[in-house]
């Protein structure tokens, strides 16, 4: 297949790409605006791969769009860009609504018109390739957990069913997308999936969601901020294993239906925190980081309690039921593996972050413009 995936040089996306392009012999086309948040350094060694091809391009850009489709004729759709940062969407929620819910919009049509273009069934004796036949071709719409709003601490994970409840215009835009995503479905039979997942960790996080940061205020001896208590739950999920959920939906999954992708890893925010410091002590120890890099006996004496933002959700966890007996998808990494490899990746990888804290990282951005 040839597969066009957009925010391809954001942290999920970009552990997709290098996934697929490992793992299969598929072809990516990777769409990205390259905002703050895309980075083509998490791409490098695949720029002159020959089944990779990168536009930098504004989803809302309609009739760049248009031309893309065109030109690439993709197979199936991962829809991935999106604003993401909840804190960020509470400063500015301007840019939220642009990408997610009218970028979703256009990219949409866009595929709407590109399917219809297609072979039908009736023509398959006329041109018989399997490529360019609508039953082929797939969108998939990446979403999140964070639609379904809060859980209590004794309710059951949020299944494919539970009523959207969003409580931040981050969550709010994301529920909007999958509104429209289903809806194209509904009316126009594009042959759309979607799925919700948990909080995503791993490699190529841009480090301002939670665990980057622990990480890096750890090595640079800064204090570890936590909101409120920490007493916030989340299901924490390895990026590798939400890149094989996803593609198994793209290659199993029945359009029209949802799949929630959940790491069956809930843990409060200060325990993740804790953990995440017992690891670096662990390397202090084991002599792979320098004494020096602490400013107590322990990284968690960094831990700083800081004021709760507004709007945040107590807990989320997922119900993996219907992913693991439809498709046959479950998640590989344990607690204990993925945030070690997690951790490891951080230490082996400091010159992709120094880039980013130091802001060199956007030249890239300009250079590709």
């Amino acid at each position: 297949m040839k597969i066009l995936v957009t925010g391809g040089a954001g942290f999920i996306g970009s552990n997709l790409v290098h996934q697929i392009l490992d793992e299969t012999s598929h072809h990516v086309v990777n769409l990205d605006k390259l905002t703050y948040a895309g980075n083509l350094s998490s791409l490098k060694g695949y720029e002159t791969h020959e089944r990779y091809h990168f536009v930098q391009t504004d989803l809302c850009d309609a009739s760049a769009l248009t031309s893309i489709f065109a030109q690439h004729r993709p197979d199936a759709v991962m829809h991935l860009a999106a604003e993401s940062h909840v804190d960020r969407s509470i400063d500015g929620p301007g840019e939220f609504i642009q990408t997610n819910i009218l970028g979703t919009y256009h990219l949409l049509q866009a595929a709407k018109n590109h399917w219809n273009s297609r072979i039908s069934e009736d023509g398959v004796s006329e041109n018989p390739s399997s490529a360019l036949r609508k039953s082929a071709f797939r969108f998939l719409h990446v979403s999140t957990d964070e639609v379904y709003g809060s859980l209590g601490p004794d309710d059951s994970g949020f299944s494919e069913t539970t009523p959207y409840s969003p409580h931040s215009p981050y969550s709010a835009s994301k529920a909007s997308s999958d509104h429209l995503a289903r809806a194209w479905h509904d009316t126009y039979g594009l042959p759309v999936l979607v799925t919700n997942c948990s909080n995503n960790y791993g490699p190529y996080q841009f480090p301002e969601k939670l665990i980057p940061v622990v990480i890096l205020k750890c090595l640079r001896g800064e204090p570890i901020p936590v909101y409120g208590k920490g007493e916030n739950i989340r299901d924490w999920l390895y990026v590798g294993d939400h890149c094989s959920a996803l593609r198994t939906v793209l290659e199993k999954g029945t359009p029209g239906e949802t799949y929630n992708i959940g790491g069956n890893n809930e843990m409060k925010n200060i325990d993740l925190v804790q953990v995440l410091c017992r690891i670096l002590d662990e390397c202090v120890e084991s002599g792979r980081l320098g004494a020096e890099t602490r400013t107590g006996t322990s990284f968690a004496d960094q831990i700083t309690y800081v004021a709760d933002r507004p709007g945040h959700d107590l807990r989320y966890a997922i119900d993996p039921t219907k992913i693991r007996s439809d498709l046959g998808w479950e998640p590989k990494e344990t607690f204990e593996t993925g945030f070690r490899k997690t951790v490891e990746w951080y230490l082996d990888h400091q010159e992709w972050w120094q880039q980013i804290l130091d802001g060199s990282y956007q030249l890239q951005r300009l250079g590709s413009a």
